[in-house]
């Protein structure tokens, strides 16, 4: 299949899922929906790895496969969830259109990779957008609204953090091994935590459609996503890859406003406008 084709399944996945997220989290606490969607996520990963012959990871890899399965569940998976209780699908998708800047700035950081005057303006443009939206309700920081908006922002962190150190692994053992590993020992990480939640949690509230969207995001998001992009990595460029998030906004807003009849605002698109072009402008040589 054509890796571009790839990346713009990967990236229509994604934007459903901040729509998906945003419903399921009305009616179901973060760290429970983490937990179910990291144990069924285990149940079928674990079927996958018993039918795969070669699932073996060097020794000397194993404890950067544990810090990408940490980044990859408690913290980007947790804090995305959580932040999309209380800010908007349209916002989350938007904040995850600025991972090719974190990208950029980490790989400047972490890899020592040049940074041009032209790349250095256009992460300081996409940061202005971004605060555009953030603080779209005033400086109040206090606020549920603001709180949503910050926890998304960690969560991009963390994305951009598995994208860029699990490349290393990614070319020596393959898309599939590593994407499900990370998620695999990430669920399990998670289920301590979990299972405290789970505990003192009404399970009764949970609706079908809510079930539904907790397998959408344990299968689709967690699994066939996270291979994709990883796949879309070990082929191009991590920037380059990164760079497709630019289309989330616009498939999260246009399916936000038809299924979920969210409003979108003047200063929403202004910012989103000014954030992805400074995405764009950080692309350019």
């Amino acid at each position: 299949m054509n890796i571009y084709i790839v990346i713009i399944i990967q990236q229509l996945i994604a934007s459903g899922t901040h729509l998906v997220s945003k419903s399921v989290t009305h009616n179901v606490d973060p760290v429970v929906l983490t937990f179910l969607r990291g144990i069924i996520s285990i149940v079928a990963l674990s079927i996958i790895f018993f039918f795969r012959k070669e699932n073996r990871i060097d020794k000397a890899d194993i404890p950067l496969l544990l810090w990408l399965s940490f980044i990859a569940v408690p913290i980007n998976q947790f804090f995305y969830l959580y932040g999309m209780k209380y800010t908007l699908a349209a916002n989350g998708a938007l904040l995850y259109a600025t991972t090719p800047a974190f990208v950029l700035v980490l790989s400047n950081f972490i890899l020592r990779e040049k940074m041009t005057i032209k790349k250095i303006s256009g992460v300081i443009v996409a940061f202005i957008g971004v605060l555009v939206v953030v603080f779209e309700k005033g400086l109040d920081f206090s606020s549920d609204y603001f709180f949503g908006n910050v926890m998304v922002l960690i969560a991009v962190l963390a994305w951009a953090l598995y994208a860029i150190q699990g490349k290393k692994l990614i070319i020596k053992y393959g898309a599939i091994r590593i994407s499900s590993l990370t998620v695999l020992i990430g669920g399990i990480l998670f289920i301590p935590p979990g299972i405290y939640s789970s505990l003192k949690f009404d399970f009764s509230i949970i609706v079908p459609s809510d079930w539904i969207g907790i397998l959408y995001l344990s299968i689709f998001t967690s699994i066939i996503s996270y291979i994709m992009w990883y796949y879309a990595i070990g082929k191009l460029d991590t920037t380059k890859v990164a760079v497709f998030t630019n289309a989330q906004p616009i498939f999260t807003t246009i399916l936000a406003v038809l299924f979920l009849h969210q409003p979108v605002s003047t200063t929403f698109i202004t910012g989103g406008i000014v954030t992805i072009a400074g995405v764009y402008l950080t692309q350019m040589k």
